[in-house]
């Protein structure tokens, strides 16, 4: 038969854990979420990019001008695997 201590869990000050925030939380200097709640973050000299506004500052320039240099083109083929 099992000890009755055992089924027991009691709570002393030692075996508390209190909740700690992450360290070295990092926000995006574009959107201001940290990287907590983002997929990825860039960080740079004074300056952090979350890869969603990455994304987005991709699509637009990409759009914006519609024409991408050759080095850039290849970039993107060897990105999404496509070749032409």
């Amino acid at each position: 038969m099992a000890d009755k201590e055992n089924k027991v869990l009691s709570f002393d000050k030692k075996q508390r854990h209190e909740r700690k925030e992450p360290e070295n939380i990092e926000y995006c200097s574009f959107c201001k979420r940290p990287n907590t709640e983002v997929p990825k973050m860039v960080k740079g000299p004074d300056v952090n990019i979350c890869s969603e506004c990455t994304l987005i500052a991709v699509q637009y320039l990409i759009l914006q001008d519609g024409v991408l240099s050759k080095e850039a083109q290849k970039i993107l083929d060897l990105f999404w695997g496509m070749k032409k």
